[in-house]
């Protein structure tokens, strides 16, 4: 596993990026990420439209207020066998 986010030069504007190298689904993986509110699902290589077994997170996941990673908030979140997921914080929500 490798997650990592990915800040934009300018203003505040991030991913986050996991991609599982093993065979294995990681369930309940958890990331530090610097914002409230829900995160959409913008890429996930092991969708159907891509040929894989349609593991995810059902397009959406929502950050809690539990701090990890140093950062305030974190997301639980079902990483695909083989695959690479990306995910982007929604426009509009609380800390967006």
């Amino acid at each position: 596993m490798i997650s990592f986010l990915r800040f934009a030069d300018v203003g505040d504007e991030c991913v986050a990026v996991l991609v599982n190298f093993t065979p294995v689904p990681r369930e309940r993986y958890r990331i530090g990420v610097p914002r409230a509110g829900a995160w959409s699902e913008r890429l996930n290589s092991d969708a159907a439209s891509y040929g894989g077994s349609n593991v995810g997170n059902l397009g959406c996941v929502v950050a809690a207020d539990v701090p990890s990673h140093g950062h305030p908030y974190s997301l639980t979140l079902t990483v695909p066998p083989l695959a690479c997921v990306v995910l982007v914080p929604e426009k509009g929500g609380a800390g967006g």
